[in-house]
């Protein structure tokens, strides 16, 4: 039996088309891009007026069931979906999240899709691309040696330096980082205090960048940063200790989107990778602006499951872009179902167990109840679902089955995909399916009102979303709501920091959970991004390397190409 290549192979045996024509399939004039290489190119933020006359695309999100260490495939099936669009005759652009290098290089790997699903060049997409993670990096950086100086220089703001909350940023898997001292040494190194560095992916920076529709929203949005607050309890900005400016000069070019293609040529927006779980989670709104113009249908992704990224793109990306999504796709495997079933004990880079491949249509019906908890959050919504059978090669067409009975049984569609082996034409049942869910009318409805207080928008989600019994707060995370509250912050939407391993908030817990209470131990604000966050858990913002990453195979052959990058 032939040995299935690589996705490295894969991608570098693609036939790429100049992006001018790609780009004018979309209607973007050459005026408007501005090439890095010839393989990638930044679109100009004018396209977005200049196509406002263009018809609207139908606009789908990809969203899935709560994750699992198998890994469902929702990139690859954004792409194989975006694919399959031409070949039943409609045109279509995709829009995802820019790869954290820190993932990459440890148990995760890239994030371009996967065999003939993907988008290219997967080197350049997962190494650098046009260097706006850097730029993220710098500016979020630039904000932290600012603040620092002002300390230093005598601290006219009255900082409270046990109050300080904003922390530097590394585009790196470190975590000997995520708690330092810094000002160590003699008088003029500035002055000591504890403080610890966040992945790229986590910085509020990134987030901003995701959400704002201009470049002078984001330097608005970029000022409103609260960095740290004064002895007397006021919070102290970005603006405040002269840092916006800068900021935003760093980060002009990068909220340019970035232009690539997959494997059949269809356009993908790349732009932006905020962390699913203290933030959003999503692509750009500025990509999306500029997809929403571009052709028949724009299909974008979200992190994590349905109750996390697809909750905060309905409720945070939505109202930040004023777009409405049109259809819904949750991802789901056999396996990943059968982990649901909780029969099985599934760790990440370790060998899965020999019975997960045994024919078995009765453990995915009992993993099934994530699922239908996953369609029910997308409804919640108004939004029409489309379940996605990711198939594998050790599936049964009995388990199958019984994934599309579980969805008939609640009303949705449901399609079985081979895009990973046959790229486009493995997913033309799910794009007819998503085609037909896309016409019809929409419902479209956020969870909760900006006017609700802050409390009432947690309960909200977490009984609606989660399934909880309620919502039990911490002394200091009390106290924070009700400082948010009188700082003005109460009407932003929240964005809940939990596990994205379970609907619950306790990783541990399988399928869609019953009988419990969400805690919440702390509460953040992001208040430039505009939303807060509280937290339920022990959430990790500087991930670590484990025992085999794939830092250790990466490498260049004799003849300098990259080797074993996936």
């Amino acid at each position: 039996m032939a040995t299935f290549p690589s996705d490295l192979a894969i991608a570098k045996g693609a036939t790429l088309q100049p992006l001018a024509d790609v780009a004018a399939r979309m209607g973007i004039g050459a005026h408007l891009i501005t090439p890095y290489g010839r393989e990638v190119a930044k679109i100009e933020l004018a396209a977005i007026d200049e196509l406002a006359d263009r018809p609207r695309a139908k606009y789908v999100l990809v969203s899935a069931i709560t994750p699992t260490p198998l890994g469902e495939g929702k990139t690859t099936t954004t792409v194989g979906l975006g694919q399959a669009m031409r070949h039943i005759g409609r045109s279509a652009t995709v829009a995802i999240r820019q790869p954290s290098m820190g993932p990459t290089f440890g148990i995760k790997g890239g994030a371009a899709g996967g065999g003939y699903s993907q988008v290219v060049p997967m080197e350049t997409l997962n190494l650098h691309l046009t260097g706006d993670f850097h730029a993220v990096t710098e500016a979020h950086n630039m904000l932290s040696a600012v603040l620092d100086n002002h300390l230093f220089q005598g601290n006219a703001l009255d900082i409270d330096q046990h109050a300080i909350t904003w922390r530097r940023v590394l585009d790196v898997n470190d975590r000997v980082l995520r708690n330092v001292i810094v000002g160590l040494g003699t008088k003029t190194d500035g002055v000591p205090r504890q403080t610890g560095f966040d992945i790229t992916a986590a910085s509020e920076v990134m987030a901003i960048f995701a959400l704002a529709r201009s470049v002078p929203e984001m330097r608005e949005r970029l000022g409103r940063i609260v960095v740290a607050y004064s002895r007397d309890g006021k919070p102290i900005t970005a603006e405040d200790i002269g840092g916006a400016g800068a900021m935003a000069v760093i980060m002009r070019d990068a909220l340019r989107p970035n232009l690539l293609q997959t494997l059949e040529n269809t356009p993908v927006l790349v732009h932006a990778g905020p962390f699913g779980n203290i933030a959003h989670g999503n692509s750009s709104v500025v990509a999306d602006l500029i997809g929403i113009r571009s052709g028949d249908f724009l299909i974008t992704e979200a992190g994590f499951g349905a109750d996390m990224g697809a909750e905060r793109f309905f409720n945070i990306k939505c109202r930040a872009s004023g777009l409405r999504p049109d259809a819904a796709v949750v991802v789901t495997t056999v396996r990943a179902l059968k982990a649901h079933s909780g029969r099985h004990r599934i760790i990440a880079g370790k060998p899965l167990p020999e019975a997960l491949f045994a024919e078995n249509p009765d453990e995915v019906h009992a993993g099934g109840a994530n699922l239908r908890k996953q369609i029910e959050n997308i409804r919640l919504h108004g939004v029409s679902p489309v379940v996605a059978i990711n198939a594998f090669p050790g599936d049964h067409p009995s388990e199958h089955a019984a994934i599309a009975e579980i969805a008939d049984a609640v009303g949705a569609r449901s399609a079985v995909c081979t895009h990973f082996a046959d790229g486009g034409r493995g997913a033309i049942e799910l794009a007819r399916a998503v085609a037909e869910a896309a016409e019809e009318p929409s419902h479209f409805r956020f969870l909760y009102p900006d006017e609700a207080p802050l409390r009432e928008k947690i309960d909200t989600i977490a009984r609606k979303v989660y399934g909880a019994d309620g919502v039990d707060y911490d002394l200091v995370a009390a106290r924070q709501l009700d400082s948010y509250e009188r700082n003005g912050f109460g009407n932003l939407p929240v964005c809940v920091a939990k596990t994205h391993l379970s609907i619950s908030s306790d990783a541990s817990l399988k399928g869609a959970p019953t009988g419990w209470r969400l805690p919440v131990r702390e509460v953040r604000a992001s208040v430039g991004a505009g939303f807060i966050y509280p937290i339920c858990g022990d959430m990790r913002t500087m991930p670590g390397l484990g025992a085999d990453p794939a830092a250790h195979r990466i490498d260049l052959d004799a003849n300098g190409e990259i080797v074993n990058l996936s």
